[in-house]
């Protein structure tokens, strides 16, 4: 015990995605049975209320007719064969609503509380598992106990549910024994509803209680230790799959960033369908700065945000090819362009003081 209380003590950090993948793949998940309880018993309360009088008039019809039809069947060599299996055929026919209901609530439920699990971990023999020593200490557990506890809770609600409402109906269930079948079908049935009614009620909180409970003992189990978060960043680090996912990260971040620049660019200058470089510059810099640049679908992009916000473009195709090459996004102009570029800027300033003089003059 006390060599355990420390580990559990230094779990003080909230499992990575990674280590609940893990889990998941070994087919460790948050699953209450008290959940699929519930909703096998709602399935029932539906095959009950909704399917058992169709079923037992199906039934009824099908022995019926067995029945006051006997002499007629061929119950020798292989006519008894043909007789069974027709027989079977008819009552599993009967039968398959019902046991579709259930079989979708138990998918249900445990869809609800997690995703598919596909894994052969916990069918997997271990040695722990046939220990004496570690059956032991499963039987004498908290979760043994807790789950101890629940049945014991669970046969007294239902006990106490079933004597609630039939007694009441004591002086009809007398009865029952003397009325028309038919009669006592509907009387069974209509207490059945009751108790199927309270039962669900008070197992939706115990279900709901249980789940909550399931699920924390889980991400408790899951917590790490401030060593394996550690451990793991690093081996993540060491994933290519991780650098390029992270490298993909950061150029969509840096291409954000990027095309939102281009609305206060200066000028852009093309190619003018395979490059695009947009440019900056004003009286505070010491040199136009590239502020954006790309190529084909990117440098297609870059002149449509620069025709929606009225940024003049420029085509000039060896100095687009000649810039794209030469400065990255967020440098200056080298020296050796700057004469090209410094004409090609001063083109648009003149262009945007004719526009505003002629706005003026108007």
């Amino acid at each position: 015990m006390s060599s355990e209380a420390p580990d559990k003590d230094s779990k003080t950090e909230d499992p990575s995605q990674k280590k609940l993948e893990d889990a998941h793949k070994k087919g460790d998940v948050a699953k209450s049975q008290e959940v699929t309880t519930w909703f096998m018993l709602l399935g029932s309360a539906i095959v009950f209320t909704g399917l058992a009088p169709w079923v037992s008039a199906n039934l009824s019809a099908s022995l019926s007719l067995v029945i006051m039809n006997a002499d007629q069947f061929d119950l020798s060599g292989s006519g008894f064969s043909d007789f069974f299996n027709g027989l079977a055929l008819n009552l599993l026919a009967i039968v398959l609503a019902p046991l579709a209901v259930l079989y979708t609530c138990g998918i249900v439920a445990n869809l609800i509380q997690h995703r598919p699990v596909w894994s052969a971990e916990p069918i997997t023999p271990k040695f722990s598992k046939i220990s004496p020593l570690s059956g032991a200490k499963r039987l004498f557990s908290s979760d043994a106990l807790v789950n101890f506890g629940k049945g014991l809770f669970k046969i007294s609600v239902v006990g106490t549910v079933v004597v609630v409402v039939c007694w009441p109906e004591r002086d009809r269930l007398d009865t029952m024994m003397t009325a028309d079948p038919l009669f006592i079908l509907l009387d069974f049935q209509e207490i059945g509803i009751k108790i199927f009614a309270a039962t669900l009620a008070i197992i939706t909180a115990v279900a709901a209680a249980d789940y909550f409970y399931v699920r924390q003992k889980w991400w408790k189990r899951q917590m790490m230790t401030v060593q394996e978060t550690r451990e793991e960043y690093k081996q993540m680090e060491g994933d290519p799959h991780v650098k390029g996912r992270i490298r993909q990260l950061r150029q969509e971040r840096s291409r954000q960033r990027m095309m939102a620049a281009v609305p206060d660019a200066t000028v852009v200058i093309t190619n003018p369908t395979h490059y695009a470089v947009a440019l900056k510059y004003d009286k505070s810099m010491s040199a136009p700065k590239c502020v954006a640049k790309g190529a084909d679908a990117i440098a297609l992009r870059i002149r449509e945000l620069a025709n929606e916000h009225d940024v003049p473009i420029v085509e000039n195709p060896p100095l687009a090819r000649a810039l794209f090459a030469a400065v990255d996004v967020d440098d200056t102009v080298p020296t050796e362009h700057f004469k090209a570029v410094a004409e090609v800027i001063g083109f648009v300033m003149k262009l945007k003081q004719g526009r505003s003089g002629s706005g003026r003059g108007a």
